[in-house]
This record gives C-alpha cells, sequence and structure tokens, in this order.
C-alpha cells in the first residue's frame, strides 16, 4: 500500500462516523438493509473528492476492501455475500415505516 493510500485509509478510519453520514446521505442507508461494495467503492471516491483528494479506481478498490473490512470489524457490516453486507447500525433504523422518500 501506497504512503497516500496508508493516509487515506486512516483518515478514513478516523473519520468513520462522518464517512457512514456522507454515504447515507448519497445511498438508502439503514440499519439491516443491504450495502454493496460498488456504492461503497463510489462513496468513498466521493467523499474523498470532496476533501480534494483524487484516487484512481483501483486505489478506491483497495479502500473500499480495507474499509470494508474495518466496518466488518466493528459489527457495522455483516458479510452477505462477495459483493455486499448488511448494515448493522442501529443509529440509521428508519424512523417511521414505509418509503423514506
Amino acid at each position: 500500500m501506497s504512503k497516500n493510500n496508508t493516509q487515506n485509509l486512516n483518515m478514513l478510519k478516523n473519520n468513520d462516523e462522518i464517512l457512514l453520514k456522507f454515504l447515507k446521505a448519497k445511498f438508502p442507508v439503514f440499519h439491516n438493509s443491504n450495502f454493496f461494495f460498488r456504492d461503497l467503492q463510489y462513496g468513498i471516491r466521493s467523499f474523498l473528492e470532496k476533501k480534494d483528494i483524487f484516487i484512481t479506481y483501483k486505489e478506491s478498490e483497495n479502500l473500499s476492501s480495507d474499509i470494508a473490512e474495518y466496518f466488518t470489524g466493528k459489527g457495522i457490516f455483516q458479510r452477505v455475500n462477495s459483493q455486499g453486507w448488511k448494515v448493522n447500525y442501529p443509529e440509521f433504523a428508519a424512523v417511521e415505516a414505509g418509503d423514506p422518500f
């Protein structure tokens, strides 16, 4: 892993709650919902671009894999299959039943 990727990974880990809220604003992320690798990848890429950090597609894949592993270790993501997870984050529970949009 390059020095920049290590710095980006550490920055994402240190701002994990902010990253999760950013992803929730960009994608339909709710407690017990499914979340897919490509959504995480594009979300991370967009999050970094907002901070004027531009990374390649491959770097975004690597960072997404590392962050997914980190969130899985924290119990926020639960692996469903090779492409996605179930979100285990009660703070994102829907308040009312029905369409959140």
